[in-house]
């Protein structure tokens, strides 16, 4: 068995329901429907707010998209930034990323800074929109340029994937650092995977932990697992099997599959916790599932020696299969030796 040392990237869209500043003003929530009711926007944008958090009335989607479109057909960008967002998750409204681009281009156009970054999103994933990686850097730099974190940590993105711009891990650090020194936790797991890996800044595992610790600790399952690896490798940190398994545990609670398989490897070897091949088979059950070809391959093996379970090689045969459909050539080579073995 070995511990599971992948590292993964992911761009997520920023898509927080904005809301006028009054919104949270109950005392004044007569006033504000009496506003609302009149016509003006501001109040409408306000009251759809409240229906969307629950404050002062009843949550309700519904009447939070109702109040939304009220203000939004009035041209007030907030309004429109908020019920494309509403459409973009598919709440109180049908989901429909058509309405969601058309919503988020007119919040934009106005100069709506996080429209401007979720309209970049779906140009990038091709979502209600032909996929368009330069519309898409264009919109992330006219949010960048109103300071979004969100959007300085996706035209980041671009540029380490080379989309829309030619591919420089420099420029990905840059647009990292300036995002992850706002706080955003995506952006400080991926600085410190550039700090892991040496692209585009000096290999420095010191700064690895510092970042993947700052967005660990905001809750980023990716980080608490990076967090969790650094811990077992002894990199930037002293080597601690019992704060691995602490940061591995984190990221399961949150669903994580490769923690899941490594936290089943702690249990395995009996690193950090006691040995105990029942939750190593509980949690590489969940991971397998997850499709962590190493979970699968690890559960094989259990099934073969009869660790944590009843001994039987047809599963066993079975996990070693899913294991080398899954691209893990240890899984091929165990099945192809169950198989010539007559099993």
């Amino acid at each position: 068995m070995k511990t599971l040392l992948k590292k993964m990237m992911v761009a997520l869209l920023a898509l927080g329901i904005g809301q006028a500043a009054w919104a949270d003003d109950v005392p004044n929530l007569k006033q504000i429907v009496q506003k609302a009711e009149a016509g003006e926007e501001d109040a409408q944008v306000a009251l759809g707010s409240m229906y969307f958090k629950g404050v002062g009335v009843r949550q309700s989607d519904q009447e939070a998209v109702r109040w939304y479109r009220k203000a939004a057909e009035q041209g007030q960008a907030e309004a429109q930034y908020n019920l494309a967002v509403m459409y973009t998750e598919g709440r109180g409204v049908r989901q429909d990323y058509v309405e969601a681009v058309r919503w988020y281009r007119k919040a934009a156009d106005q100069g709506y800074a996080e429209a401007q970054n979720n309209l970049g999103a779906m140009y990038k994933d091709g979502k209600g929109i032909r996929q368009d990686d330069n519309q898409a850097v264009q919109w992330f730099r006219k949010a960048v340029e109103q300071g979004v974190d969100a959007a300085q940590y996706n035209l980041g993105l671009m540029y380490y994937e080379g989309r829309g711009v030619r591919q420089d891990y420099k420029q990905a650090v840059q647009w990292y650092r300036k995002a992850a020194e706002q706080g955003y936790k995506d952006a400080q797991n991926d600085l410190g995977v550039m700090y892991k890996d040496g692209k585009g800044v000096r290999k420095d595992y010191v700064q690895a932990v510092k970042w993947y610790r700052k967005a660990a600790e905001q809750g980023n399952a990716e980080a608490q697992y990076n967090l969790g690896v650094m811990y077992i490798e002894g990199q930037g940190v002293r080597q601690d099997d019992a704060q691995a398994v602490q940061w591995f545990r984190r990221a399961v609670e949150q669903g994580d599959a490769n923690a899941q398989y490594n936290l089943g490897v702690m249990y395995a070897k009996g690193r950090g916790v006691r040995q105990d091949y029942v939750q190593t088979l509980q949690l590489w059950h969940k991971a397998a599932r997850h499709g962590v070809a190493e979970a699968q391959s690890g559960l094989g093996w259990m099934y073969y020696t009869g660790r944590g379970v009843r001994q039987n090689s047809v599963i066993a045969k079975e996990w070693y299969k899913k294991a080398c459909d899954n691209g893990l050539q240890d899984g091929c080579n165990d099945y192809r030796q169950l198989d010539n073995e007559g099993h």
